[in-house]
């Protein structure tokens, strides 16, 4: 499974686990189809934060597939 701290292995239209802000404390993992893309840097220690197609944003922490639809 690919790092989802990395920015390079994110793309556009991959599926997705993200930690939404409001379960941090938890760690819950909502899963979802990447739309944007919005950590500019490389790297982030924490995930890259992504917009999912639905509008929820939060920070990658699980890559599902590797294939872009």
């Amino acid at each position: 499974m690919s790092s989802g701290n990395t920015r390079g292995n994110i793309k556009i239209g991959l599926n997705v686990g993200i930690v939404l802000k409001q379960d941090q404390a938890t760690g819950k993992i909502t899963r979802g189809v990447v739309k944007r893309i919005l950590t500019n840097s490389s790297s982030h220690p924490h995930g890259i934060k992504v917009q999912l197609e639905d509008g929820r944003v939060g920070r990658v922490k699980e890559i599902y597939t590797t294939g872009v639809r």
